[in-house]
């Protein structure tokens, strides 16, 4: 089974940047992506990336956001830009659809 943990979380101010990491132990999924759940909402996908490559984004992250992997390292990244309040959220990494859960990495963004 698959364990995912995410870091590198924290509190930036708006326009600012951040990138969050997930080490997978064991095999990595073909598919990885990140997700995000904010206070009092339902846990949103945001973004993924195949073992070939493709990526896709959620739209209201495109042109900011970039997910990368590191298969070597058993690694995968979100880089986020020009942060927004709105990004404010817990973000996980996992399969499409989703296995199990790790802790995820809280992101704050101020205004």
């Amino acid at each position: 089974q698959v364990q995912l943990v995410e870091s590198g979380g924290g509190l930036v101010q708006a326009g600012g940047s951040l990138r969050v990491s997930c080490a997978a132990s064991g095999s990595m999924f073909n598919v990885m992506a990140w997700y995000r759940q904010a206070p009092g909402k339902q846990r949103e996908l945001v973004a993924s990336m195949s073992t070939l490559g493709t990526t896709n984004y959620a739209d209201y992250v495109k042109d900011r956001f970039t997910i990368s992997r590191d298969n070597r390292k058993k690694m995968v990244y979100l880089q986020m830009n020009s942060l927004k309040p709105e990004d404010t959220a817990v973000y996980y990494c996992n399969d499409i659809p989703p296995s199990s859960w790790g802790q995820g990495t809280q992101v704050t963004v101020s205004s």
